[in-house]
Formats: C-alpha cells, sequence, structure tokens
C-alpha cells in the first residue's frame, strides 16, 4: 500500500508542478496513460492469486481515483489562473464615461423640404402628398400634355407594371399630379359653395419625390419636386410674382434678392415663365440662377379639375427642393446628397 501512495503523491507533486495544460497533460500521461505507472500496476494484477487480485485492484483503484482528482482539481486552478490572465488583460476602466454615438439629424434635402413647408404654411398654403407610381392621365393627360410629348417616351419616363396600353403606370415625373388630386376632392368637398358661386380658394404646395431618366452632377435619377397652386376668381400673375418672391427671400434670408420672369412653355400653363433669381452679394453675386418654372394655369387644367376656366382662374409653379439646397448650403454636386457619405452630412447637423 505504501507504493500506492508514494504514486499518489508523485502524481500530485508532477501535476502541482504544471504550468501549463500542456505540462499538465503530459504528467498525467505519466501516471494515467497507456503506459503510466498506474496501468501498469493495473497489468501486474493478472499474475495474482484471486484472493490478493481482488483487494490490490481495489486499492489501486483507489489510487487511481486520488490521482484523477488532483488531476482534475489541477486542470481548474490552470484556468482560473488563465481566466485572471485574460481579465487583467483585458481589464476596462470603469471610471471612464462610456463611449456614446453622435446624435443623428435631418437630411439636409428634408430640412429644405421643411423650410418651404413652414415659409408657404405661413402664406396660407396647404400641404399635400400623393402617389410616387401615378397613372398616365394624373401625370400627363390631365396637365394637357399632349400624346406625343416627348417626356411620355421612355426615355425620359420610368414606367412600371400594372395599368394597360391605354392607361398605363409610371414613376412620377412630377408632382403636378396632386394639382389635380387635390382640386379634384376640394370641387367635390365645396360643391354647394361652388354651386352658390363662392367656392374657397384652392392654396396647396406637394412636396415630394419624383422620377427621371436623367443622372449627372446637377440631376438624378430620383430627386425631389415641390408644386404650388393657388386658383380662385381673381388670382393673377402678379399674384404669383408677388409670392414667389416673398418666398425666395425669405428661404435665403436676402432682401436684396432679385426675380427675373423669363417667358416660357409648359404645356400645363399659359403664360409660362421660367423663374431666375440673383444674388447682390456673397460667391454667386451677380448670376442669374433658375430655381423654378411657373405660370397661369391653362384653362384645359382648370376643366380637368371640374372648374369653369370662365370663372376660375390661378397660377402654378414647380421648384426643385434639391437645387435650393445646394444653392443654399454652397453645394456644387446633387451627388452628394444622395450618397450616404457621413462625413458630408454631418456637415449639416
Amino acid at each position: 500500500m505504501n507504493e500506492l501512495n508514494v504514486v499518489v503523491d508523485a502524481a500530485k507533486a508532477a501535476f502541482e508542478r504544471a504550468g501549463t495544460p500542456a505540462d499538465l497533460e503530459n504528467a498525467k500521461a505519466q501516471f494515467l496513460g497507456k503506459t503510466g505507472r498506474v496501468t501498469e500496476l493495473m497489468k501486474g494484477l493478472a499474475a495474482l492469486p484471486v484472493d490478493e487480485k481482488k483487494s490490490r485492484g481495489a486499492a489501486i483503484n483507489q489510487a487511481k481515483q486520488a490521482i484523477e482528482d488532483a488531476l482534475n482539481a489541477r486542470r481548474q486552478a490552470l484556468a482560473e489562473i488563465e481566466l485572471q490572465a485574460q481579465l487583467q488583460a483585458e481589464a476596462l476602466d470603469v471610471t471612464l464615461p462610456g463611449r456614446q454615438r453622435g446624435a443623428g439629424g435631418l437630411h439636409p434635402v428634408s430640412l429644405t423640404l421643411e423650410r418651404i413647408e413652414a415659409i408657404f404654411g405661413s402664406m396660407g398654403f396647404a400641404v399635400a402628398q400623393g402617389p410616387e407610381i401615378e397613372t398616365d392621365w394624373f401625370n400627363f393627360t390631365a396637365l394637357n400634355t399632349p400624346e406625343d410629348h416627348p417626356a411620355r417616351s421612355m426615355h425620359d419616363t420610368f414606367y412600371v407594371e400594372g395599368g394597360s396600353a391605354a392607361a398605363p403606370n409610371l414613376l412620377r415625373t412630377h408632382t403636378s399630379p396632386m394639382q389635380i388630386r387635390y382640386a379634384v376632392q376640394h370641387v367635390k368637398k365645396h360643391q354647394a359653395a361652388i354651386a352658390a358661386g363662392s367656392m374657397p380658394e384652392i392654396r396647396v404646395i406637394a412636396p415630394g419625390r419624383t422620377y427621371r431618366v436623367d443622372s449627372d452632377a446637377t440631376h438624378s435619377p430620383m430627386f425631389h419636386q415641390c408644386e404650388g397652386l393657388w386658383v380662385g376668381e381673381n388670382v393673377s400673375f402678379k399674384d404669383l410674382k408677388y409670392v414667389f418672391t416673398d418666398f425666395c427671400r425669405t428661404f435665403f434670408e436676402s432682401d436684396d434678392l432679385v426675380l427675373r420672369f423669363r417667358p416660357s412653355f409648359f404645356p400645363f400653363t399659359e403664360p409660362s415663365a421660367e423663374i431666375d433669381i440673383q444674388f447682390q452679394s456673397g460667391p454667386l453675386a451677380g448670376r442669374w440662377l433658375e430655381v423654378a418654372g411657373s405660370g397661369q394655369v391653362h384653362p384645359n387644367v382648370v376643366r380637368n379639375m371640374g372648374l369653369d376656366p370662365e370663372k376660375y382662374i390661378g397660377f402654378a409653379f414647380g421648384m426643385g427642393p434639391d437645387r435650393l439646397t445646394m444653392l443654399r448650403y454652397g453645394v456644387n454636386d446633387l451627388r452628394l446628397f444622395f450618397d450616404g457619405d457621413i462625413r458630408f452630412l454631418s456637415q449639416f447637423q
């Protein structure tokens, strides 16, 4: 029995000297491996008489169990040592403040849209939203666009599945369809007042996303537009000039801003005009910059609204919030707004 105690003590001492899991496995092999000391003792049982074999085998098993217990204890101790070393190496100083994510903010074009809505809201204009997938009728026909107009071709317009050959669906090329949609609902709502000859004026803007087959430094396949409409019994081109001049001076915070209305052509207005602005100071001083199209609403469009063009008249305009954003912040490439580069966008927060 003393021999077994010596083996157990030797195993414990070897395990304690093992400084790594690999050293411990090597020490285990010396005692519990195929050629280990305990294994050799077990092999020696075959030469013993039956009575002695039973007692000797029990003693060897007891010694083996003591060695295995010592082995597991050392494994646990080495694991603890390794864990403590890892914790020490990766220690966190909980007294330091945590890393906080930067606060988000609105996209610069969204800031412009909010500004547009606020300015026109102060003038009594409602804000209308509508579908981005439009019908050909609302997008073109109701706005007096001829069947052979280039804008209807696949080169300018994204057509989508649905509808029919006679009435296809498309991604709206402008937000002007909302003029018709809003006006039709307005007429239905105020039929009694119209019959009595006192319809409340239609005064609305329609900001939103639009789509055209175009892409360069100043154009994007997806871009934003804001249409405006004012229809009543005595709305004139003079009102258009006053409203848009007031808007531009408020938007750019410049009282010396000059506007120019150039004769132009749009199917849905007659007469029509391009609107240019000129700054009197700053990096853009002295240059004429086109910012919108406008005009008196065409009589055919007024009819498609369900109104009598002999009695009701008004003006409409369409501007690009993306371009206004470029001018306001001095950005020279429209594509920067849609690249998603946080370094660029964070400048506007």
